[in-house]
């Protein structure tokens, strides 16, 4: 399981990175989900836990971290 984390976890960053047509604050919120549960897959991977469980908190915290960078660069 471990060894089809990582190329799974880039398949799913790659196949977002080509989506057109979005605005702002949906680019980011989907980039940072992309980010997030690539980076939770891999770590969860690496410290022998639950994979899937760790993409799907990782994806989760990714986009709210998205949306509220988002709104920061709004108010300035």
């Amino acid at each position: 399981m471990r060894h089809i984390a990582v190329p799974i976890a880039l398949a799913g960053a790659l196949s977002v990175s080509a989506c057109a047509g979005l605005n702002d604050t949906e680019q980011r919120v989907l980039s940072g989900g992309a980010i997030g549960a690539g980076s939770g897959a891999v770590i969860t991977a690496a410290s022998g836990g639950c994979v899937a469980c760790g993409a799907a908190i990782g994806g989760a915290v990714g986009a709210a971290g998205g949306y509220v960078y988002d709104r920061i660069e709004k108010d300035q």
